[in-house]
């Protein structure tokens, strides 16, 4: 892939992301108007906070040895599994669940500058593989129609939310869109240590692009009543935790096309097919205690978006540069509210 294949941001890009930062914002503020702490505006609902490690071997493949897999080493990590509601809802609602993970102890100069998270490496994950907007131009009308019609009850939103997708022209009409969001959203989770995510939109990884999954590796199950229907998905996490370890395989899908894998279009699945993903690293977390109140703060004071990265492996396309702004918003909305550090800058 020559990284020139990945199209200059269209004109009017700059004021739909601009959009989308002022409904995240609104809404965020009218939330928490009355509520403390001010959660993020993106995956509000924690599941679990995970002390964990970042393996790379010496058997990653020589084209994808590039940054934090560029040698073997084991980094200490930091792992926040979550729900995406804006509105975080009970668990036995279902929901798309995500997960991010801050790898510390990387060094080199990153592209999201920022006091308290110069040497880290973040990755952020959603349990399914392709996302539901094309652009910024989409996810500002999406973003836009979706508060429009908080407030007014379930059906309603289902129904604005149908609307949307299913428009009376061919500029409106997006059935694929409206397939992978009732996809992410429908997933029955029973512990967010036993799914597979993916990053949904590609990367740079040295001078080609790709994707990534997290893929767990099979444990026995630890069995056990849930004490509260509403955080079960918490509970499974931190009971098996509490006997047993869980390991995950990182790994990266090469793009083999710009056509059928695009890099500015996420709602195209990349097939495995055509481009099998390949391990890159192992995700461990060990046995141990999540539960803790002062866990519980460190996962929400937990800063982590994916434009935090060493440039060689610098997110692509549309929906990522939206990401860094609103990402970026989001964090600094919360720092003013809770008093934690914030990110600063995007060079």
């Amino acid at each position: 892939m020559e990284l020139s294949l990945e199209a200059p941001a269209p004109p009017g890009e700059k004021g739909a992301i601009k959009r989308v930062v002022a409904v995240v914002e609104a809404l965020m503020r009218a939330h928490y108007a009355a509520a403390e702490p001010m959660l993020r505006g993106q995956h509000p609902k924690m599941h679990g906070c995970a002390a964990a490690e970042l393996i790379v071997g010496g058997d990653v493949p020589t084209d994808l040895r590039h940054g934090i897999f560029a040698k073997p080493r084991t980094f200490r990590a930091w792992v926040r599994f979550s729900a995406s509601a804006m509105v975080p809802r009970p668990d036995y609602q279902r929901d798309a669940h995500g997960v991010a993970i801050q790898v510390c102890g990387v060094g080199g100069r990153k592209i999201l500058k920022g006091e308290t998270l110069g040497t880290t490496q973040d990755f952020v994950l959603v349990n399914n593989d392709v996302f539901f907007c094309r652009d910024a131009f989409e996810y500002a009308d999406f973003a836009e129609t979706l508060a429009a019609g908080i407030g007014n009850g379930k059906l309603k939103t289902v129904a604005r939310t149908t609307a949307f997708f299913l428009g009376t022209n061919r500029q409106t009409f997006r059935p694929r869109e409206l397939r992978n969001l009732v996809r992410v959203t429908t997933h029955k989770v029973t512990n967010p240590l036993d799914v597979r995510y993916w990053s949904q939109t590609p990367f740079r990884l040295g001078d080609r692009a790709v994707k990534y999954s997290l893929r767990p590796c099979p444990g026995p199950e630890v069995e056990g009543p849930a004490e509260s229907s509403e955080r079960r998905l918490g509970e499974a996490l931190e009971r098996t935790l509490r006997h047993r370890e869980a390991t995950f395989e990182l790994m990266v899908q090469r793009q083999v096309g710009p056509h059928r894998m695009p890099v500015d279009d996420p709602t195209v699945r990349w097939k495995e097919s055509a481009s099998p993903f390949q391990k890159v690293a192992t995700l461990r977390l060990p046995v141990q205690d999540c539960s803790s109140q002062e866990r519980r703060n460190h996962g929400e004071r937990l800063v982590c978006t994916p434009w935090h990265s060493l440039p060689e492996q610098r997110p692509l396309g549309g929906i990522n540069r939206v990401r860094r702004e609103v990402y970026v918003a989001s964090a600094r909305l919360r720092a003013e509210r809770n008093g934690f550090a914030s990110l600063a800058s995007v060079s």
